[in-house]
């Protein structure tokens, strides 16, 4: 089945209908989940890419692997279960990974951050998004998370408004943490890996580019398709 995209859609409502799409734009440096509310027209524009080609590319893409052979379609997924995805998936790889990680980004600064001196605001940058990112999803499993069952529930006596200013200010975190990963990848060249680097250094990348991956995808799910169903008037 082919899906009709139209250049007047949003970028997060492109991908929330086929979640495929997050890889082309992806590719073509397209942010979908802190900037998943842009029309696609508008960032094309912003762009200078063309819109008969980009959309061609993703009729095309759609006709080949539709999202409801592969994927979840998450639009008619419970936000109980949205949530519960959210903290075992992502929640639980951020957790886990930031940690682990932040040992291996200091190493490559130390050793080569005298040739490569982009390294230190590298391990800055990854530095303020782990202790963001920790602080966040406790924020969401402990506050912000519960407040939503409960209002789904109505077994609480959360208002829609109190939702709506929770949800605000997770979605202004998001913008800072999409930033960061955004600088990141620019500092690095698209994670292209200097001549010579150690296996210390490569894996720093690899693991860099994963967690960006990460973020996006766990992003899009909470700004393009739970939040809105409590933020936005019914």
């Amino acid at each position: 089945m082919k899906m009709n995209i139209e250049a007047t859609a949003t970028i997060g409502e492109i991908v929330t209908e086929f979640p495929k799409t997050s890889d082309y734009f992806k590719s073509r440096k397209i942010d979908f989940c802190c900037g998943g509310n842009r029309m696609l027209r508008e960032v094309l524009l912003e762009k200078s890419l063309d819109e008969n080609v980009i959309l061609a590319e993703l009729q095309d893409l759609t006709s080949e692997s539709p999202a409801t052979d592969t994927q979840t379609d998450w639009k008619v997924v419970p936000s109980v279960e949205i949530i519960e995805h959210i903290q075992k998936t992502h929640h639980a790889f951020l957790k886990e990974e930031l940690v682990q990680l932040a040992p291996y980004v200091k190493k490559v600064r130390a050793v080569h951050g005298s040739v490569h001196p982009f390294l230190q605001e590298v391990t800055e940058l990854f530095t303020a998004f782990k202790e963001e990112l920790l602080i966040h999803t406790e924020k969401e499993e402990q506050t912000v998370f519960p407040a939503i069952v409960a209002f789904e529930h109505e077994t609480g006596e959360i208002s829609r408004d109190s939702l709506v200013t929770m949800i605000a200010a997770l979605e202004a975190e998001h913008d800072d943490s999409g930033d960061i990963l955004k600088r990141i990848r620019q500092l690095t060249n698209d994670f292209t890996l200097p001549e010579g680097a150690c296996r210390t250094f490569q894996l720093v990348y690899k693991r860099l580019e994963a967690l960006e991956d990460d973020t996006f995808t766990h992003i899009h799910l909470e700004n393009n398709i739970l939040f809105p169903r409590y933020s936005e008037s019914i």
